[in-house]
C-alpha cells in the first residue's frame, strides 16, 4: 500500500515526497503524490483557477464541501461541455438511498454506471417502483456506449429493462452473477439484452471510455468498482463497497489496485457514502454465522429467516447452520427462489444434497426440522413475510412459538413497514429477533474507518461523495477533507447536478431537471405528483361526491342535490347538512346570474369545503358534478 517505504513505483507523477503527504511522523515516507493537482502540472492548477473567475456567481457559489442545498437549488442550466472535458450527471442515487444511476459524457458519447430503482414510501400510494428520470438522455440513447453495472442489487440494476425499452442493443456490462440476475429480470420483460461479462482485473474499452474493473466487498457476490479513463482524466467509482478482511468467499476489496490507481493519479473519486456517519469498521460477515448458530440452535419450533433475496453469503450461512442442526431449508418468495437457484447454478451457493426442499415437502416435516428463508426483510407489502404477518399467505400460517429472524438492516424510509410486520408477527404469537436484539446482520457498506483507508489509498485530486442522503454526503466529505483532499475540491452534489472535470479540476457547472418516474402496474410515467397528492387526500380525508342538475339558462337547481361520501365517515347522517348547504350555494350563484357549470361546481366545492373544515377539521376530496339541462336562452 502507499505506506510501504520500499515502493518507489508509485512516484509516477514526479511528485514523490518524504514528508508523508503532510502527515506528522518523522521519516515516514509516502510513495505517491498528495491529494490535489500534481505538482508537475502547474498549468492545470492555473487553468482551473482561471476557470473559476468565468463562472456565473450562482455556479461559483456551489464550490467546495460547505455548499448548501439552497445554492444547489438555484443552479442554472449548464454550459456546453468544454472540449476535452468529462461531464458527470447523477440521475439518481445522490441525495437519496437507491435509484443509483450516473451518466459520464466525453466527446459527445455517454457511459452509464448503474441503473437502479427506488422502492416507494408511504407518501407514494399505489406506486410499485420509482425509476431514474431518463429525460436527460432519452434523446441521446444512440450515444450510450455501454451501461456498466457495479453489482446486482435492485437499486443498481432494477431499471435496466426500462432503459432497454428505449434502445434494446445497449451493451450491459457486469460480473457473472450480476448479469445472471439482469438476464432473469429481462426475461420477465421479454427482452434479450446484449450482455458483456467482465471480472476483476479486466480492462475493456467502451467507445472512448477505457474501463478497468476491481473486486470490492459488498453484501452480494461479484461486486465491482470501475476506473474510467478518458483524456480528461481518471475517475474511480467504488459502487457499493466495504472492507471485510475475512470475506466468506475470500474475495477482498482490491486496496492494492486502488493504491496503484492512486500512484497513477485519480482525478475524481466517487465514493459510497451510506455508512459515512458510522464510526469504526464493519463487523466481518462470517461473525454472523456464530450468532445464527446460537439463535437457530436454541429454537425448538419452526424458524423463519427473512433476508435480502440477493444476499448469497448470508443465506449460505443460514443453510450451513440449518444443516448442522438437522433442519431442512425451504426458500419462500419468488425472487428468493429465483436468485438462489441462479446462485446454486453458478456455484455461488453450496447446498448439501437433500437440505433444500420445496414447499409441499416442507408442509410434511415437523416444525423443529424446518427453516424457511423468506423475502420481506424490509416490510414490502407484497412480500412473503408481510403476507404471513397479515395472515394472508396461502401456504404458511404463523403459529405461536415460531421464531422469526430479520437478518437485515432497516433501510431509511422503511421503518413503518418493518415495524408493522414485526407487530403482526408478534400478534400471532411469533418470537421476533432483529438486529436490535442480536447481531444477526452486518452492513454491506464501509464505515468511516474504512472510508479513511480508501481515501488514503486512492489519494484523489477531487472527491465526490455518492450513494447517500445529504447527511451521509456531508459526513463523507468531512472524511475526504481529513485525509488531505482540499475542501474546494470536494464536490457535494445531488441528482441532476452537473459536474465537469476540466484540466484536472472538478466543478459544479449547473443543473438539469430530473424527477421521479413512477411505475404503477403496467404504466410508466403516467402517475405524477398531482396524482399522488390526490391519492393521499383520498386516503387521509376520504371522498365526497355532489351531483346536481341546473337549468342551462338560469343556473337554478332543477333537482335535489345528491351528496354521498366514501371513506369519510361511518355515520350515515354525517353529510345530511351538506345537501342544504349546496342548495343555498346554488341559489346564491343563480341570483348572481352564474350559469357556467364549471363556476357553479367551483362555488359548490368551496361551500362544502368550508363547512367540512369548520365542522370536522378534515380535508376530503370533494368532486361536484353539475349537469346543465334544457337549452340556453
Amino acid at each position: 500500500m502507499a505506506d510501504n517505504s520500499n515502493n518507489t513505483a508509485g512516484d509516477n507523477s514526479g511528485n514523490g515526497n518524504a514528508d508523508g503527504g503532510g502527515r506528522k511522523g518523522g521519516g515516514r515516507r509516502r510513495a505517491s503524490r498528495k491529494a490535489g493537482p500534481p505538482a508537475d502540472h502547474p498549468n492545470k492548477a492555473r487553468a482551473a483557477d482561471s476557470g473559476a473567475a468565468k463562472l456565473p456567481p450562482q455556479v461559483a457559489a456551489a464550490t467546495g464541501s460547505s455548499v448548501t442545498g439552497d445554492v444547489i437549488d438555484r443552479l442554472p442550466a449548464p454550459p456546453k461541455l468544454p472540449k476535452g472535458g468529462l461531464r458527470v450527471v447523477a440521475l439518481g442515487g445522490i441525495g437519496e438511498i437507491g435509484r443509483n444511476m450516473t451518466v459520464f459524457e466525453y466527446d459527445g458519447k455517454l457511459l452509464v454506471v448503474d441503473c437502479g430503482v427506488l422502492f416507494p414510501e408511504d407518501q407514494q400510494p399505489g406506486v410499485d417502483l420509482i425509476l431514474p428520470d431518463f429525460g436527460y438522455i432519452e434523446d441521446r440513447v444512440e450515444d450510450i456506449e455501454a451501461v456498466v453495472l457495479t453489482h446486482g442489487h435492485e437499486d443498481h440494476i432494477g431499471a435496466v429493462p426500462f432503459l432497454l425499452k428505449l434502445r434494446g442493443d445497449i451493451p450491459i456490462v457486469g460480473s457473472r452473477f450480476t448479469l445472471a440476475l439482469v438476464a432473469a429480470k429481462c426475461r420477465e420483460h421479454r427482452l434479450r439484452p446484449k450482455l458483456v461479462q467482465v471480472a476483476e482485473g479486466d480492462r475493456l474499452s467502451h467507445g472512448g471510455f477505457d474501463c478497468e474493473y476491481f473486486a470490492v466487498n459488498h453484501s452480494i457476490p461479484d461486486a465491482l468498482a470501475v476506473a474510467i479513463r478518458t483524456p480528461a482524466g481518471l475517475v474511480l467509482h467504488t459502487g457499493d463497497i466495504k472492507l471485510d478482511q475475512l470475506p466468506l468467499d475470500n474475495r477482498l476489496t482490491d486496496l492494492a489496485g486502488f493504491s496503484r490507481l492512486g500512484d497513477e493519479g485519480v482525478d475524481l473519486f466517487l465514493v459510497d457514502s451510506t455508512n459515512a456517519e458510522v464510526p469504526g469498521f464493519v463487523t466481518p460477515e462470517r461473525e454472523i454465522g456464530g450468532v445464527l448458530d446460537t439463535v437457530i440452535g436454541k429454537a425448538r419450533q419452526r424458524v423463519i429467516v427473512a433476508s435480502f433475496a440477493s444476499h448469497v453469503h448470508r443465506i449460505q450461512q443460514i443453510v450451513d447452520v440449518a444443516h448442522r442442526h438437522g433442519r431442512r431449508v425451504t426458500f419462500v418468495g419468488r425472487s428468493m427462489v429465483r436468485n438462489m437457484q441462479i446462485a446454486q447454478d453458478l456455484g455461488y451457493l453450496t447446498v448439501p444434497d437433500g437440505v433444500v426442499v420445496d414447499m409441499d415437502t416442507a408442509a410434511t416435516l415437523p416444525d423443529h426440522r424446518l427453516v424457511l428463508i423468506s423475502t420481506g426483510s424490509q416490510g414490502e407489502p407484497l412480500s412473503a413475510l408481510s403476507r404471513m404477518a397479515r395472515g394472508e399467505h396461502r401456504q404458511i400460517n404463523i403459529r405461536a412459538d415460531d421464531l422469526v429472524v430479520l437478518a437485515s438492516s432497516l433501510i431509511p424510509g422503511n421503518e413503518n413497514s418493518v415495524f408493522a410486520v414485526v407487530n403482526g408477527l408478534a400478534k400471532r404469537g411469533a418470537t421476533v429477533v432483529t438486529q436490535a436484539s442480536a447481531k444477526v446482520h452486518v452492513s454491506g457498506h464501509a464505515s468511516a474507518g474504512e472510508l479513511l483507508y480508501l481515501y488514503n489509498a486512492v489519494r484523489p485530486s477531487n472527491a465526490m461523495p455518492v450513494h447517500g442522503e445529504w447527511r451521509h454526503l456531508r459526513a463523507n466529505a468531512a472524511l475526504a477533507e481529513a485525509t488531505g483532499v482540499p475542501a474546494d475540491r470536494i464536490v457535494l452534489a445531488e441528482d441532476g447536478v452537473v459536474v465537469d472535470l476540466v484540466d484536472g479540476r472538478a466543478r459544479i457547472t449547473g443543473r438539469v431537471p430530473v424527477g421521479y418516474v413512477y411505475v404503477d402496474g403496467l404504466s410508466v410515467g403516467d402517475v405524477g405528483e398531482s396524482t399522488l397528492s390526490d391519492r393521499l387526500v383520498l386516503g387521509e380525508g376520504g371522498f365526497i361526491s355532489i351531483s346536481v342538475a341546473v337549468d342551462a339558462s338560469t343556473g337554478a337547481a332543477v333537482s335535489k342535490p345528491t351528496v354521498s361520501g366514501r371513506g369519510f365517515s361511518d355515520d350515515p347522517g354525517a353529510l345530511n347538512d351538506a345537501a342544504e348547504l349546496v342548495n343555498k350555494a346554488l341559489v346564491e350563484l343563480a341570483n348572481e346570474g352564474v350559469t357556467d357549470t364549471h363556476r357553479i361546481a367551483q362555488g359548490v366545492r368551496r361551500a362544502v369545503g368550508r363547512w367540512v373544515a369548520e365542522k370536522y377539521r378534515r380535508r376530503p376530496m370533494i368532486v361536484p358534478t353539475v349537469i346543465a339541462v334544457g337549452e340556453r336562452r
